[in-house]
């Protein structure tokens, strides 16, 4: 295990998944707060799921509504 961390590739996979983490972690947090969605945005600020919980509210429990990108 500790080797994995010394060479190129577990380094490189690492920092993939803090970039993918933080990028899914980051469009959650803007649309709940964006939309005041309070509980879910402590959800998603506490736990750390590598991005899964992340899609899961972005693409089935807050998609985008097609008249609020129109409207502005």
């Amino acid at each position: 295990m500790d080797y994995f961390f010394v060479s190129s590739y577990g380094t490189v996979i690492f920092f993939v998944l803090v970039v993918w983490s933080l990028l899914w972690k980051g469009l959650a947090l803007w649309r709940a707060a964006k939309k005041d969605d309070k509980a879910w945005y402590v959800i998603l600020l506490v736990i750390n799921t590598v991005g899964i919980l992340e899609i899961i509210y972005l693409y089935f429990v807050s998609p985008v509504d097609k008249s609020d990108k129109k409207s502005k």
